[in-house]
């Protein structure tokens, strides 16, 4: 795979099928990283080159997919991925350096323990702490949305401290309702459907992440920022029975 620099970092491309290529810009999960990816996609989607179809971000890369029949290069101009990796490669170069998009964060209400967090026990027991303490921690922090995927609408979170993590269960659930917020390892995140799952629940909210007769389907988006809001279970019923 090649090797380029921006202004910014270096970045890799490389095919992912005749109608796909997949832009590296590191190896970890780092939110200065994940800022870059935003901002490429955003002025990819901006200033789409004819034959565009979509970008996916992920934590550090991006996958832009292309119609190869669509795309206006002159005969001799090499291949489909070859002539949109020089596209990608001077849109990538010519973007400014420092790159700080505008921080939009979403309020999450959550309602933790009892029937709608049953491992929230476990989690506070596991790291020395109260029920309480662990509800304090999870939602005194801005949780960055590095990426969507597993289930339509799921959020991948990054900036949960270490002090409440828990592993996986070692035997998932064959069922976890839809808006249950889990811990799994030092991430968290939201199941936006009913769905088989290991990670451990310590809450769930009232608020319908996956909406497939809206556009868009999903609440959240990558490069957003959340933060969970500890609420009651009469707060909870009363937001819940008014979901569209």
């Amino acid at each position: 795979m090649k090797r380029r620099r921006t202004g910014v970092r270096k970045f890799g491309i490389e095919p992912m099928s005749d109608s796909a290529l997949l832009i590296e810009f590191g190896d970890r999960i780092d939110e200065g990283i994940n800022r870059l990816v935003q901002a490429a996609v955003s002025r990819l989607e901006a200033d789409p080159f004819p034959g565009f179809v979509e970008c996916i971000p992920s934590f550090a890369a991006m996958t832009v997919f292309y119609d190869p029949i669509r795309l206006q290069r002159s005969s001799g101009s090499g291949t489909a991925h070859g002539y949109v990796s020089t596209l990608v490669t001077e849109m990538l170069r010519s973007m400014e350096e420092n790159v700080q998009p505008a921080r939009e964060v979403i309020d999450i209400p959550v309602c933790y323990g009892g029937e709608f967090g049953p491992d929230l026990a476990y989690v506070a027991e596991l790291n020395g702490l109260d029920e309480a303490e662990v509800v304090k921690i999870h939602s005194s922090q801005d949780y960055l949305v590095y990426a969507l995927g597993f289930a339509p609408g799921f959020p991948y979170l990054g900036g949960m401290p270490a002090s409440i993590s828990a592993p996986r269960k070692a035997t998932p659930r064959l069922s976890i309702p839809a808006g249950s917020v889990g811990i799994a390892g030092t991430q968290t995140g939201i199941y936006p459907l009913e769905t088989p799952g290991g990670w451990q629940i310590i809450g769930r909210t009232p608020l319908a992440l996956f909406r497939p007769e809206q556009d868009p389907p999903v609440l959240l988006r990558s490069g957003q920022y959340i933060r969970f809001s500890p609420i009651d279970a009469s707060v909870y019923n009363r937001l819940a029975g008014g979901r569209g």
